[in-house]
């Protein structure tokens, strides 16, 4: 090969690997760009408490024993989330719950927070004036060992809307349920908010 052909070669190659960096920059890149416009979209409008209205399903897949313990499976409840506003706001995420006891003024909370179960992946929830969404909170079942949680009763859930922190303003919704008074055990989880009322016993798709 001559001389301007080694060189010609190199400037194929240079061009070559310029143009696979850029795509792959653009491919990489992509994926950010589309977070960043849900951040956005989510942020201009989010839904905020007393705009929102949290209260709790009719039916549960279970009900405390006459004991007061839990069933084996636990009790599924539907967290419904109605926009109460005169305008369209939006949640995504997994809103932060807890057991609470005495009034919501000089209430404390019970037990641990509820932990995030995962098996459904959040997506962002737009609620037009009226419309109601859900997530799935479960007292009781998977991890859960009565054996190292001293039980109370609740007689409320604290709840918090997703990434509004633990300092914004709190829903209170009245529940009575066999409760962890001790801090660690793993008695409470909750679904990621889903659109659409929930139905009572049934994991949405």
């Amino acid at each position: 090969m001559t001389r301007y052909g080694h060189i010609a070669w190199r400037v194929v190659a240079v061009v070559a690997f310029a143009g696979t960096a850029a795509l792959a920059v653009t491919l990489t890149r992509a994926p950010a760009r589309d977070n960043a416009n849900l951040s956005a979209n989510l942020s201009q409008n989010p839904c905020a408490i007393p705009g929102l209205h949290a209260w709790l399903g009719l039916g549960t897949t279970g009900s405390p024993r006459p004991t007061g313990l839990l069933p084996a499976g636990g009790i599924t409840y539907t967290l419904e989330f109605t926009n109460v506003s005169p305008r369209a706001c939006s949640l995504y995420g997994y809103p932060e719950v807890s057991a609470y006891g005495g009034t919501a003024a000089a209430g404390t909370q019970i037990g641990s927070a509820a932990v995030r179960d995962t098996s459904i992946r959040p997506q962002p929830v737009t609620l037009a004036p009226g419309a109601t969404a859900h997530a799935v909170l479960r007292v009781g079942g998977g991890r859960f060992q009565p054996a190292a949680c001293t039980q109370v009763t609740a007689p409320e859930l604290r709840v918090i809307l997703p990434g509004q922190g633990m300092r914004a303003q709190s829903a209170y919704v009245p529940i009575r349920v066999p409760a962890c008074a001790n801090r660690g055990p793993e008695f409470l989880t909750v679904q990621a908010i889903q659109p659409r009322p929930g139905i009572p016993g049934v994991t949405p798709p």
